[in-house]
């Protein structure tokens, strides 16, 4: 038999102890990807930062890629009101949230008043999930080929809340200008409106009938509000 001194055994012991654990480490490190800040590109929505604060059927919008227009006005089966909830956290946000994909955008129908335009811009809810919407969109009015009219439209003061929306339901934010009959500001007619959902990159495009927008001038700008349930105000 042959003698193996006490000090050569722990010696053993200590190095497969620290192999074992260099391994357990290693399948253990897993890490979570984040994908990369939004980017803004010319032509296209800004994306969308959910809780960020500053100053009728829709077209079936297709993220990403052009689609065919239609007609906007009055959803052809009216959704069900969604819930608002105040608060909610990051982690929250970030597993429940709608995405671009999971949404159909439309504009509804223009409520004047005071010198002002008023557009509501909504989302439905068209996946087979309960989805949150939260914040404010991203916004462009953009030519017939794609080339955007005018700055990317400002944010209104507000509290954002975290609009639940099941299946089949819609969230809507303000978009809102200065009649340009009043105001002075020079105008384009747009060809469409691209929207951001919060959070998202990806836009949707809904044909513009709304008419002549501000792109430039005095009191040129357009703002958009938070989401809120439902469709309209």
């Amino acid at each position: 038999m042959v003698y193996t001194p006490r000090s050569a055994r722990r010696g053993a012991l200590f190095a497969g102890s620290v192999a074992v654990l260099g391994l357990l480490t290693a399948c253990g490190n897993g890490q979570t990807v984040h994908s990369s800040p939004p980017v803004t590109s010319s032509g296209t929505a800004a994306p969308a930062t959910g809780d960020s604060s500053a100053p009728a059927p829709s077209d079936t919008a297709t993220a990403s890629s052009p689609v065919s227009s239609a007609p906007t006005g009055a959803p052809s089966t009216a959704p069900t009101r969604a819930t608002a909830t105040s608060g909610g956290g990051t982690t929250a946000a970030a597993s429940t949230r709608c995405h671009t994909s999971e949404l159909r955008a439309s504009v509804g129908r223009n409520d004047p008043g005071a010198g002002q335009e008023n557009f509501p811009v909504v989302l439905t809810n068209t996946s087979g999930r309960t989805c949150t919407v939260r914040g404010f969109p991203g916004a462009a009015f953009v030519n017939a080929s794609g080339g955007q009219l005018g700055p990317n439209p400002g944010r209104e003061s507000g509290s954002s809340t975290t609009v639940t929306l099941k299946p089949g339901q819609s969230a809507w934010a303000g978009l809102t200008f200065s009649n340009p009959g009043v105001s002075g500001a020079k105008t384009a007619k747009p060809a469409a409106l691209l929207i951001t959902p919060p959070d998202e990159r990806d836009h949707l495009k809904v044909t513009w009938t709304g008419g002549e927008v501000p792109v430039s001038g005095n009191s040129s700008a357009v703002f958009l509000t938070v989401f809120s349930p439902g469709t309209a105000p």
